[in-house]
């Protein structure tokens, strides 16, 4: 062993981040070494294979003890052995225990050159002779005082006493360069986590300033606030039933926000987005190398809840294949992480939230029972906006409030008119539905009064039309001002610009520019091309 050579390896292991790497580059940069048979590294670590480790009887103590953590070699007589395996008898040592346990116990360093084959310390001596081993040179991985573990070499050529100190120093470079791959490792699994977290916050942010506060003070919506209060400080799974848009997610946040878990955090999780073939890993989490794509160990929703609440916004639509995998860990609180053996314990509350009646749909085989009852203990029931009307009013200029701010337009007030339109419609998209006509009457506003009628998605019809005729409105009507068609034209276009960058340029589905407006997305799609609107590049 060379101490130029032993330098090389110091630095190449200096660059390294991940643990794995370090380990590797120490093990393999050592096996280059002239003479060098085998090189291994025994980490510290908690007991784990207690029960079937082959040198049990010999461990004082099953609390820790060392690990194996990497290994190379070459052998010259048995050539069909693999030396870089983890999973032999010695992958596990007792502290204090035979020469490597004895290094790694005390903080001593050993170098056997002499008798090595009769030598106590040697648990294989057939092996040391067969294999021509001459030498065995132990250092301690120390850093700051504290031993993280045992680096071991064994040579077919002698180690001198020079060799055996450039040894120490090369230890000591590399327990610094394993404590700080562990501090860059965790660093970066506390960053992921800060980033998902920050990911949950942003969402819940975004909600928030969509709906407001819980704003109203109609009988059905104080029953719901009554609820609330009844089952917040519990820790009893809740079950939010009610119409989209209803506000099953301000429901949920006050439920987590007023109970003993409110300091930890609440996780959304919107299970009609997650794919099914994604579904393990994003409720459970995975390792690295689990499958293709699994680049880095990835935390799970439950394990980012624990302590916390796990919100699960339309439950409903899990596939009945994956909800036997969310039921077990509801009942044993207890998941594995994809490619992962290790069992986690959990401590979640579960609030789930669906606008689908999941009796029938237990009823139709689409949703397992004894899922709905674990997911069912506390039901809560939201009424639409129709049944609130009362509530209206007051939550209209709430959100043209939070809107004006938002869109950086100056304060409008609504007038008893506009209150009595909002009142006769009903509202099939409810508290969301408000809040985007909302948003479109103050885009469309001219001279500072709001366009309500320009903003409503459709004329009432039928029996609402009838109502309308028998509710006449008090205000007195002003004579229409005739619009050129220039002008038209332009708030059109403003309208069609708002729903889009509303929906983030989304078109189709749930949530698009399409359904926003209430028009079907290929007459938008015509209609951006008559008007010539372009998604940005």
């Amino acid at each position: 062993m060379h101490p130029q050579a032993l330098q090389s390896v110091a630095l190449a292991v200096a660059e390294a981040r991940s643990v794995e790497t370090v380990l590797s580059r120490i093990v393999i940069g050592l096996l280059a070494q002239e003479g060098v048979a085998l090189a291994r590294i025994w980490l510290i670590a908690p007991g784990d294979i207690c029960a079937s480790c082959p040198m049990r009887p010999e461990c004082p103590d099953q609390s820790r003890c060392l690990h194996l953590v990497a290994s190379a070699g070459e052998p010259v007589v048995d050539r069909g052995e693999d030396w870089s395996r983890l999973n032999g008898d010695f992958r596990r040592f007792p502290l204090k225990v035979r020469k490597v346990g004895w290094v790694g116990g005390t903080g001593e360093a050993i170098l056997v050159n002499t008798g090595l084959a009769e030598s106590p310390w040697i648990a294989r001596p057939d092996w040391v002779r067969r294999e021509r081993i001459v030498s065995f040179a132990g250092q301690p991985l120390i850093f700051r005082g504290e031993i993280l573990g045992v680096l071991a070499v064994f040579s077919r050529a002698e180690v001198q006493e020079a060799q055996f100190e450039w040894l120490r120093t090369f230890a000591d470079h590399a327990a610094v360069a394993i404590a700080n791959a562990r501090a860059f490792e965790e660093v970066a699994r506390l960053r992921q986590q800060l980033e998902l977290e920050r990911d949950y916050l942003r969402e819940e942010v975004r909600e928030a300033l969509a709906f407001g506060e819980i704003v109203g003070q109609s009988p059905a919506l104080q029953a719901v606030l009554h609820q609330v209060d009844l089952v917040a400080p519990t820790d009893a799974a809740v079950l939010i039933l009610g119409e989209s848009g209803t506000g099953k997610e301000l429901v949920a946040s006050a439920i987590h926000g007023r109970s003993p878990r409110r300091d930890r955090a609440l996780v959304r999780v919107n299970c009609a987005s997650v794919p099914a073939e994604l579904f393990e890993s994003e409720f459970f989490g995975h390792v690295k190398g689990a499958f293709t794509g699994a680049l880095r160990d990835r935390v799970g929703r439950f394990q980012l809840a624990d302590g916390g609440t796990l919100f699960l916004d339309e439950v409903g639509e899990i596939p009945l294949a994956l909800q036997g995998k969310l039921l077990r860990v509801l009942q044993e609180g207890q998941f594995e992480r994809v490619g992962d053996d290790t069992t986690r314990k959990v401590n979640v509350r579960i609030i789930a939230a669906t606008n689908r009646d999941l009796k029938r749909d237990v009823e139709a085989g689409r949703f397992r029972q004894d899922l709905y009852y674990r997911l069912s203990v506390f039901p809560i029931e939201l009424p639409p906006l129709r049944e609130r009307r009362e509530d209206i009013g007051v939550l209209a200029t709430h959100l043209l409030r939070l809107a004006c701010a938002r869109l950086k337009r100056p304060e409008m007030r609504l007038t008893s008119r506009d209150v009595a339109i909002l009142e006769r419609y009903d509202w099939p998209g409810n508290v969301r539905e408000l809040q985007h006509v909302i948003e479109r009457a103050i885009i469309l506003a001219q001279g500072g009064r709001l366009r309500l009628d320009l903003a409503l998605p459709r004329r009432p019809s039928g029996s609402e039309f009838a109502r309308q005729r028998q509710a006449p409105i008090v205000e007195s009507r002003p004579s229409a001002a005739v619009v050129p068609e220039a002008e038209v034209r332009r708030r059109e276009r403003e309208n069609v610009l708002a729903a889009l960058e509303q929906a983030q340029w989304k078109v189709y589905g749930p949530g698009g520019a399409a359904e926003l407006l209430g028009i079907k997305a290929t007459t938008l799609a015509s209609r951006m091309r008559a008007l010539g609107i372009k998604r940005p590049a």
